[in-house]
């Protein structure tokens, strides 16, 4: 959506993936005192949900072409609906928890979050449009997966799941804006540049 550098994009969510499996068994006990991190299960859960399948797409769009150029919107569908699920069952499960969060500065406290990493990612992303593009949504798009299996093995507080699903929830619905944003104005610059070349073309013809 936001007209990306999409091979980028891959490199850095796998980089990302495999950092984590080590920096937050570090990082995390300095913040929080107390709070004990089995790297194994969070290795386990970002390998099994999210590096195996990302190799697996890899490996098959490699060796059959022609089957994985049919897939994407298949596989579209399948995500779409396992968030919708997802969601839900946090609705459900967690309802009166997060009408606790409305009114509180929870949720704004997640927006501004979410801002300042996308500024700093953007900011830090180099000269190139398309990368700076996306290391901005990169460093702004949280670890759902590892969040989630960190918080089913050190916390019983309910507000720790409904905080994560929060930032969760407001990080895709703003990224998804910021994205659109960003690829609107990708292509008017495309546009523009493309319209400035025509028009020097034409003057020296």
């Amino acid at each position: 959506m936001a007209k990306g550098d999409t091979a980028f994009s891959v490199g850095l969510m796998v980089l990302l993936m495999v950092v984590t499996i080590f920096y937050v068994p570090i990082a995390l006990p300095l913040f929080l005192s107390g709070v004990t991190i089995d790297s194994l299960d969070i290795a386990r859960s970002l390998i099994l949900l999210m590096l195996f399948p990302l190799a697996l797409a890899l490996s098959v769009r490699a060796r059959y072409e022609e089957v994985a150029s049919g897939l994407p919107p298949l596989m579209t569908q399948a995500s779409n609906l396992s968030l919708l699920v997802l969601f839900l069952a946090f609705f459900v499960v967690y309802i009166s928890d997060l009408i606790g969060v409305i009114g509180s500065i929870a949720i704004i406290a997640a927006v501004i979050f979410l801002l300042i990493s996308f500024v700093v990612g953007y900011f830090l992303g180099g000269s190139a449009g398309a990368t700076k593009r996306v290391l901005a949504l990169g460093t702004a798009q949280r670890n759902l997966s590892a969040a989630l299996a960190i918080s089913a093995l050190n916390f019983t507080d309910p507000d720790v799941m409904v905080m994560i699903m929060v930032v969760a929830l407001a990080g895709f619905i703003l990224l998804m804006f910021i994205g659109g944003e960003l690829g609107k104005r990708a292509e008017a610059s495309i546009e523009t540049f493309q319209e400035h070349g025509k028009t020097l073309r034409d003057l020296a013809r």
